[in-house]
């Protein structure tokens, strides 16, 4: 599968034929059988109508029609087969905004009422109604995306729809209005100044106003990133090498930079070989029966790990398994030998003499899984960010903020207070941490303290479920439901020197971040399970070295940004754009089943003629790579 925009300009053209009969049905009731002789097809909305004004519809003496919030809607049908194209629905019909209690489909116009009833006690929220077809909650779900230069906006609601508009001012006051109900909607405040303040904060003020952000470091970067590589370009395919059948259900790939990567399943760990064109060949593999209890010890039953780190120059593997009970959280690991193929050690997660959990652990740095005499590895939980070693028995905890102290207890910093609802993290070449939160903040820490963040990024609301940074710590890529969320992290402090937010506090001179969308078709077609996941950089551990492409999973779709079209102002997805940029510029690979994992390969395995590392991707039953070409 091609570039996003390819599909987006059917509504241009493909319901130009239905809409030059004379006789027209509204989408809901189905489109009639074309007669034998049809006109040639316009070439864009405006010529659509242009010849139907020329065929003397029912259109009113003036082309800007009388009704307020006047629309002209169209819908997407035939999915991604060859028959797919936009229909009229209704060729004039009106949209609104109305607080509600529900967006289930009523007739009851008064919306908003003082109503006591049991189901009337959650807090109103704003839904966005279109003639009697369309009700839907105002939430980034909807992937509304904006054409200016069109007139026009699409959206998903029950499908993919498309309304244009009768005038330019039309559009602008649509978007305003659509910003300021999914703003509501978010925070649960009204989307007024005092209001943004608080949210954001003074420093933060360009998130809610990014035409006020001061752009220069992403312009510095795209100078500096010019001297690297080129990344995927228009002319550039990926080609898939080898695909490799799973013993099991795969849950998950550790990759590894060095001979062998790994597969994880419901039953074992399957090895496979590292190669310059992706992973092949089946070597030894590893039953979980044999030694492997679910939690991290105690329990005489079995769970697939959810997490897995390769350690000791790849030859020692973390397993960390939920505890079960629908509970993400473990209690536990365990430690597998590689070379011998046998469970070597079980720890348990414990603190002053009690037994705690973690829900993720993560390299001491980017590179740190390539060391030979690591012991050490980093944990999060919900309320707390630390440090465990496998040198003692007890897995205590090393305080960063003293090097003279090796081994402290948790009483001294590690243990945040309730409310951080911490989800995710990863970490930078230096061993900088960057962490995401339930509430869409982003916090970094220094290599030096764990104790308090040196930047905290307000973030837009949504849960971040996945964040990843580049090597260098300049760029952070944070996972949403329905958007990836792409942050720079330099500054320049009061003398003049440039910074990343993990070594000091970055003030008021901070970009806006950039956000990375599928267009509302692709999110429709991705699959039913349509949310984002794992969005992660090109691998690099180098100093000197740069990403060049952000991929992540979304259903069955496996989609790859390139890193520095993103990072250009002046690309084409920017222009005309209110609010935060947005770039669909993307390239996606589709698979037959929803995807576990996608991940580049290290980038050791980039070869002379290809611009990147292999691309890896794995579903339940089979995993793919994929070389980038430099042909068509």
């Amino acid at each position: 599968m091609g570039a996003s925009h390819s599909r987006e300009d059917l509504l241009e053209s493909s319901d130009s034929e239905q809409e030059q009969e004379e006789t027209y049905q509204d989408a809901a009731e189905g489109s009639s059988e074309r007669p034998p002789k049809t006109l040639s097809t316009p070439s864009s909305l405006d010529d659509v109508e242009a010849k139907l004004k020329a065929l003397k519809l029912k259109y009113s003496s003036s082309s800007t029609p009388a009704v307020k919030n006047a629309v002209k809607l169209y819908l997407h049908v035939g999915g991604n087969t060859p028959k797919a194209k936009w229909i009229i629905s209704d060729k004039l019909t009106t949209y609104s905004f109305v607080k509600t209690h529900s967006d289930a489909d009523t007739d009851d116009e008064n919306e908003d009422t003082d109503d006591d009833d049991d189901n009337n006690k959650e807090q109103p929220f704003w839904v966005m109604k279109v003639g009697s077809k369309i009700r839907a909650k105002v939430d980034p779900e909807m992937g509304l995306k904006s054409f200016p230069d069109q007139r026009r906006v699409d959206f998903v609601a029950r499908g993919v729809w498309a309304m244009k508009f009768f005038t330019e001012q039309d559009q602008i006051d649509f978007i305003d209005s659509f910003q300021k109900c999914l703003f509501e909607n978010t925070h649960g405040v009204e989307a007024t100044e005092a209001n943004k303040l608080k949210i954001y904060g003074k420093d933060f003020m360009v998130w809610a106003k990014p035409e006020s952000a001061d752009d220069s470091m992403w312009e510095d970067a795209e100078e500096t990133f010019s001297k690297t590589p080129t990344p995927v370009r228009a002319n550039r395919d990926l080609k898939e090498e080898f695909e490799e059948a799973s013993n099991g259900g795969i849950q998950s790939i550790a990759l590894g930079a060095l001979d062998n990567s790994f597969l994880v399943s419901d039953n074992g760990i399957q090895v496979v070989k590292n190669f310059s064109h992706g992973i092949h060949g089946k070597g030894a593999f590893v039953n979980f029966s044999d030694g492997y209890k679910n939690g991290g010890g105690g329990s005489s039953t079995y769970s697939t790990p959810k997490k897995t780190l390769l350690m000791k120059a790849e030859t020692n593997m973390l397993l960390m398994s939920p505890m079960g009970g629908g509970k993400l959280h473990s209690t536990g690991l365990h430690q597998l030998d590689i070379e011998t193929g046998k469970m070597v050690s079980e720890w348990m997660f414990g603190k002053d003499g009690t037994e705690i959990t973690m829900r993720d652990i993560t390299n001491d740095c980017k590179g740190a899984q390539l060391d030979p005499s690591g012991s050490t590895f980093l944990g999060l939980d919900d309320n707390r960010l630390c440090r465990w070693d496998m040198r003692d028995r007890n897995g205590m905890v090393q305080n960063l903020a003293e090097s003279n102290a090796p081994v402290l207890n948790w009483a001294q910093g590690h243990q945040f207070s309730r409310g951080t609802n911490f989800q995710c993290f990863a970490t930078t070449g230096d061993g900088s941490i960057v962490v995401g939160s339930l509430d869409g903040k982003i916090r970094l820490y220094s290599v030096n303290t764990m104790r308090q963040a040196k930047t905290a990024f307000p973030g837009l609301g949504s849960p971040v479920t996945h964040v990843d940074v580049t090597f260098d710590g300049k760029w952070i890529v944070g996972t949403t439901d329905t958007y990836l969320i792409l942050i720079c992290t330099l500054f320049t402090d009061k003398d003049g020197r440039t910074k990343t937010g993990f070594s000091g506090r970055m003030g008021n001179r901070i970009a806006a971040p950039r956000l990375l969308k599928l267009t509302p078709l692709d999110s429709h077609l991705a699959g039913a399970n349509k949310k984002f996941r794992n969005a992660q950089f090109s691998w690099v551990t180098e100093n000197g070295k740069q990403e060049r492409h952000i991929v992540a999973t979304v259903g069955k779709f496996s989609v790859i940004w390139n890193f520095q079209q993103v990072k250009d102002g002046s690309h084409e997805c920017y222009r005309n754009q209110q609010g935060l940029k947005s770039c669909y510029c993307y390239k996606i690979v589709l698979r037959d089943d929803s995807i576990v994992e996608s991940r580049f390969m290290h980038d050791r395995f980039a070869v002379s003629d290809s611009p990147e590392a292999p691309l890896v991707i794995a579903t339940p039953m089979k995993v793919s790579s994929f070389s980038i070409s430099g042909k068509r």
